[in-house]
């Protein structure tokens, strides 16, 4: 059986998906802080500044005005957080575009040096005598 997980572990799409993981989450730092650091204050400016984070709606319990999300819910009410809903789409339609931009760029390059490989010229053996230039040669050789 541990020869067996050996095999297992040792096959490449073990290893792949083990790599594709790992980068995956270091992608993921890396996405969080361009829509947090930069692409969410970018949306702030074209809305006023509203963060829709804070935005939600008190089903049940006495909430103070103006109270922030994490002031409502330590103050146990029940409530409906639209806005950290909203943010958590448009965060996953952000990074659903990075992530299709750098498949499409990944793909391109993958294109790219597969048309370079085929543009390749092979050099050509040189050609040989033909058929009918043998059988002339065979005709000639017993003439003599």
């Amino acid at each position: 059986m541990l020869q067996e997980f050996k095999a297992f572990i040792a096959k490449g799409n073990v290893m792949d998906m083990a790599v594709g993981i790992i980068v995956g989450a270091a992608f993921t730092a890396i996405v969080s802080s361009l829509v947090g650091d930069l692409i969410n204050p970018i949306i702030g400016l074209f809305t006023g500044g509203i963060d829709f984070t804070d935005h939600y709606v008190v089903l049940a319990g006495e909430v103070p005005a103006d109270a922030s999300l994490e002031a409502a819910r330590e103050a146990g009410a029940s409530i409906f957080a639209y806005g950290s809903f909203v943010m958590a789409v448009v965060n996953f339609l952000i990074i659903a575009f990075v992530v299709f931009m750098l498949v499409k760029m990944v793909n391109r390059i993958k294109e790219s040096a597969a048309r370079e490989e085929t543009a390749t010229p092979v050099e050509a053996e040189p050609a040989g005598p033909s058929e009918l230039d043998v059988l002339l040669e065979i005709r000639d050789a017993l003439k003599r």
